[in-house]
């Protein structure tokens, strides 16, 4: 396709009289990884929610590929429930508490969206979740419950059972906060894999090194807006704004 995969224009998003997200415009290449950071309480989070209609926005719109995410074709005419969950099959999401079934196999957590919901193939599908539990790493964990995993191996379920989907779009919420320190690298070196394998993502982390080494684009988000986005060797080195400078000496990072 040409033009971007995500398109985000005008987006603004109230609870009561808080406004969330103000007037968010922001486009992601096929390809990209795209790293969102900025203080708790900056809008990131409800920015992925309103990306896959989690969340509907009070203005503005989402699209997918040139599809209004929420929204049916030529109007504001708001999309089924139906219509809305096949959408979101091409928009994939990585949770910061894992969101698994406790009562289903690691298998059957990755399988259970592509066979119940896309209609795919069982032995299509079972081939394709070893392969994809190859590369998270876990392919001697598919028969265990999730109570038996821990919190890095959790997440990496949460990341095969996305790709499963074989999303247009892959979102991450702060995958690696609910994680004790030694397991953080084992879910982020997943992530890099992906990146350098061309996964579309964005990504809400706090995770500086990361985004520094592995973002294509660095946005940079305050008070709902979007203060500043450029490439990442820019916005650490020389940050264009006193709030993204300030942000960054929280975090140890100096901009020279």
């Amino acid at each position: 396709m040409t033009g971007p995969i995500l398109q985000i224009t005008g987006l603004t998003k109230r609870f009561g009289d808080h406004t969330v997200l103000d007037d968010i415009n922001l486009s992601v290449q096929i390809g990209e990884t795209v790293c969102i950071l900025g203080p708790s309480g900056s809008g990131k989070s409800t920015l992925l929610r309103c990306i896959n209609f989690l969340e509907r926005p009070d203005r503005g719109s989402v699209h997918l590929a040139g599809e209004r995410v929420g929204f049916r074709p030529g109007g504001n005419v708001a999309m089924s429930d139906a219509e809305l969950a096949k959408l979101r099959t091409r928009i994939g999401m990585v949770f910061q508490h894992f969101a698994l079934w406790p009562h289903m196999t690691v298998l059957r957590n990755v399988t259970e969206g592509p066979l119940h919901v896309q209609r795919r193939g069982a032995d299509e599908v079972r081939a394709e979740a070893f392969e994809l539990l190859a590369k998270v790493g876990l392919q001697d964990k598919h028969d265990a419950y999730p109570a038996r995993l821990s919190g890095g191996q959790k997440q990496r379920v949460g990341i095969a059972r996305a790709l499963m989907m074989q999303p247009d779009l892959l979102l991450f919420d702060e995958p690696t906060s609910a994680l004790d320190p030694e397991l953080v690298g084992e879910v982020l070196g997943v992530m890099r894999t992906l990146a350098r394998d061309g996964t579309t993502m964005v990504v809400v982390t706090h995770e500086m090194a990361f985004a520094r080494d592995v973002a294509t684009r660095v946005v940079f988000m305050d008070q709902g807006r979007i203060v500043e986005a450029g490439p990442p060797e820019t916005f650490f080195t020389a940050p264009a704004t006193d709030r993204a400078r300030q942000f960054l000496a929280r975090y140890g990072v100096a901009a020279s």
